[in-house]
């Protein structure tokens, strides 16, 4: 009886285990992401200007051209988030290692401290030309 009884938990445990895992491993994601809080966006005629602070309290700076906006299968969105706590902030996503897309959250007032604007005599458009990826320093 017990011989019976403990070959039927064999089997049950043989049985359901795998498909378990089969499972959890079906739920893994190709997707994986990078998010920072951004310091600063500034709005410059070519696109968006992020400055970020890495992990180790260095200065960096991403640039995100506005053409990337313009169309539902972009490289980039944008959220914009009324008062609250949500601090604005850049998440970069990597399908498979490569760079995916990049999603802007930021403040919808213009007024609010993570905001400004490079002065037009301000020349950072070759900082824009070729710009394919985001790949945040860490």
């Amino acid at each position: 009886m017990k011989q019976a009884l403990c070959a039927v938990l064999l089997g049950l445990i043989i049985g359901i285990v795998p498909p378990l895992y089969a499972q959890t491993r079906a739920q893994e994601s190709d997707y994986y992401y990078l998010s920072t809080p951004i310091e600063r966006i500034y709005v410059h005629r070519e696109g968006y200007v992020v400055d970020y602070l890495t992990p180790s309290r260095q200065w960096a700076r991403a640039f995100i051209p506005h053409d990337w906006f313009t169309n539902p299968e972009g490289k980039a969105e944008k959220i914009l988030v009324g008062t609250g706590s949500t601090w604005p902030s850049l998440t970069v996503f990597y399908q498979y290692g490569q760079f995916s897309h990049v999603r802007l959250v930021v403040r919808r007032d213009s007024g609010h401290q993570t905001w400004g604007m490079v002065p037009l005599y301000v020349d950072m458009s070759e900082n824009f030309k070729e710009v394919n990826e985001i790949r945040l320093e860490f």
